[in-house]
């Protein structure tokens, strides 16, 4: 079993293994095909609806922009079918080379048998082309 299951199990007791080997391939693969540039392969851990969007877009932005990695910081099992998973990514811009680090955190969600990435914003670290910002409250 690998370490983002066990985590995932850890943080949910009642999982089945099943269930945790699913969410820990749909996590790796979305990001090592981020990581590749095989946005096809990621896009399948996306929102149907979202997917030929998410293949442009990402397509477009690796002209230039280039993931060299990828760490998975921690996971949050909110539920059997939601989860928090903060990533830290290591990026550069072809067109300046100077590497950047940014924290992102994932909502994951179980849709039917998949485990799906169905929003991402920045934590902390530099703003990242494709990681949406946080919205920011309004003091009231």
């Amino acid at each position: 079993m690998t370490r983002l299951a066990i985590l995932l199990l850890a943080g949910c007791g009642a999982a089945s293994a099943e269930r945790a080997e699913a969410f820990d391939d749909a996590v790796r693969g979305y990001h090592e095909g981020m990581q590749w540039a095989r946005f096809d392969v990621a896009a399948a851990h996306v929102p149907p609806r979202e997917r030929a969007q998410f293949v442009d877009d990402w397509d477009e932005r690796a002209k230039d922009l280039k993931i060299t990695q990828y760490d998975i910081v921690k996971v949050d099992q909110r539920s059997s079918h939601e989860a928090k998973v903060e990533i830290k990514l290591e990026w550069y811009r072809e067109s300046q080379g100077v590497v950047h680090e940014t924290r992102a955190l994932e909502t994951w969600q179980l849709k039917g048998k998949l485990w799906l990435v169905v929003e991402e914003t920045r934590l902390r670290g530099d703003e990242m082309p494709g990681i949406p910002e946080p919205i920011a409250k309004e003091d009231h």
